[in-house]
């Protein structure tokens, strides 16, 4: 169970950090808007390099969780 958590963890992660890079360098050196989180949210530039931290945490968290030893049971 902690595999299956911890790969849906990091790919999300994954997800969210490419947007928030790609709406930041979309926003900052084209002046355009690329990707689907414009569209659900609108922010300044830099907060999307928040966005990107976040998803980057995510991805971390996953693959701890991915690789964290089962539980041992002692009765």
């Amino acid at each position: 169970m902690r595999t299956t958590i911890g790969y849906t963890i990091e790919s999300i992660g994954y997800v969210v950090g490419a947007q928030g890079a790609l709406t930041f360098a979309s926003r900052t050196f084209f002046g355009a808007e690329w990707g689907w989180l414009p569209k659900v949210v609108d922010l300044p530039s830099a907060a999307y390099l928040g966005i990107v931290a976040a998803g980057l945490a995510l991805v971390a968290v996953g693959v701890r969780t991915r690789k964290a030893p089962a539980r041992r049971n002692i009765a």
